[in-house]
């Protein structure tokens, strides 16, 4: 009895429970402080790409091979950020990377041509590509020790910083010269590291509740449970690398899920306005409002998540978000009227908002940082795969018929979820 009651209250009850409270509340803050400087990071480069694109004079093609640096930086870093994590912490690796993007970003207006701003590109996306994998891992860590679904309202910080970064970009783009309004998010991103990164230094990853348990009761994280595993993988034989090889094809479905998702993302990204403007002759303003309703909705979707989540569960949130978008997308992609198409966008964003945090959340479940990598590496891939391959299928069929691709990736998501749902954390 004695013992019982000093388990529960080293995992929940007491002061130290309280400490324990406020030290996970404190983690939750800076993670999403940190989401948020990366979206926000992101898109105030993005909106300064044509005024470096002037001042470099680089062609379209020039500029386009120069933009393959963020890609090469990201995809390159990503697939290394995993074990950085699991040597350093995914908290220590955060901070480093929050540190280099908010300088790289700085770089693009210094360089006088298009090799210089490639090569600068390659840096910036090393610290693009290291954060996201960094504080999705960190994020998964939190989530599981807080039992609660929240990986989506990080996401939804993400959305939001974008959104932000955006505006200012566009409002100080006639009044500041690239190098200064690159060089101001420098400042910025390198305070709100100086602000939320002791937070994480300070903390390690949190354990979830039943691994604080069982060391209180003086056994080792996994107990008695994680013993018979051994003895029985000593006895088995294959067992081992049988489990390994079912957590990797479970955490490539995942991360085949979150391509889906981020397929859709780009292509409407770089070919929503035009359709718009294009098929359904929308005024240019209508046409630019497109991909920011999409935004919009996603946004308000990532917020709602954690409702969302804790109400019908990962699996048939994967599905229930993907025949939405399917058939948000069917609608914004073949409706008649400009109308109809912008409410298409709308249900498509809603539809999208949660399956990219799903897919990550339980790929780090299955396998940890390495997990979180590959998923952020395919899904980064599907951002990057879909706009060209929206261009080829417009130039063979149309623009209409090619967006339809979005919502035949967005249902096989849904198809994927299902596929998995019996699938746990190993």
């Amino acid at each position: 009895m004695p013992l019982l009651n000093k388990v529960r209250t080293a995992a929940s009850g007491g002061s130290r429970g309280d400490t324990a409270s406020l030290s996970l509340t404190r983690l939750r803050i800076a993670l999403t402080l940190f989401f948020a400087l990366d979206g926000f990071l992101f898109a105030g480069w993005v909106v300064r790409i044509p005024a470096v694109k002037q001042q470099t004079g680089a062609s379209a093609g020039d500029l386009g091979l120069a933009l393959l640096g963020v890609s090469a930086g990201a995809v390159v870093t990503m697939t290394l950020t995993g074990r950085l994590c699991r040597r350093y912490g995914s908290h220590a690796v955060t901070v480093a990377t929050a540190v280099l993007l908010s300088l790289s970003i700085a770089l693009p207006p210094l360089t006088r041509s298009p090799l210089a701003l490639g090569l600068v590109l390659l840096v910036f996306g090393a610290g693009y590509g290291g954060i996201n994998v960094a504080m999705n891992s960190a994020a998964v860590d939190l989530v599981a020790a807080l039992r609660r679904p929240v990986m989506p309202s990080f996401h939804a910080a993400f959305s939001l910083g974008g959104m932000l970064g955006a505006g200012l970009g566009g409002l100080v783009a006639g009044g500041l010269s690239p190098t200064a309004h690159l060089l101001c998010l420098t400042a910025a991103g390198l305070v709100l590291t100086a602000a939320a990164g002791p937070v994480l230094l300070r903390h390690p990853s949190p354990a979830p509740p039943e691994s604080l348990a069982a060391r209180a009761a003086g056994t080792p994280s996994g107990g008695t449970r994680d013993r018979g595993m051994r003895s029985g993988a000593a006895t088995a034989g294959h067992a081992p690398a049988a489990d390994a090889s079912g957590a990797r094809g479970t955490v490539l479905v995942f991360g085949v899920i979150a391509l889906c998702t981020a397929y859709g993302e780009g292509a409407l990204a770089d070919w929503g306005a035009l359709h718009l403007a294009q098929d359904l002759h929308a005024h240019p303003g209508v046409a630019a409002a497109g991909y920011s309703l999409f935004a919009l909705t996603m946004t308000a979707g990532r917020l709602s998540g954690t409702v969302l989540l804790e109400r019908l569960g990962q699996t048939r949130t994967l599905v229930a978000g993907g025949l939405t978008a399917a058939a948000g997308m069917l609608l914004g992609a073949l409706a008649p009227t400009v109308w109809a198409a912008l409410l298409g966008f709308a249900v498509t964003g809603l539809g999208l908002a949660n399956i990219f945090p799903v897919a990550v959340a339980r790929a780090g479940a299955v396998a940890g940082p390495s997990g979180v990598a590959t998923a952020s590496t395919l899904g980064y891939g599907g951002m990057l795969l879909g706009p060209p391959s929206i261009g080829f299928l417009a130039d063979w069929f149309s623009l209409p018929v090619a967006l339809t691709t979005v919502a035949v990736l967005a249902a096989g998501a849904a198809v994927m979820g299902v596929a998995t749902r019996g699938n746990r954390a190993t």
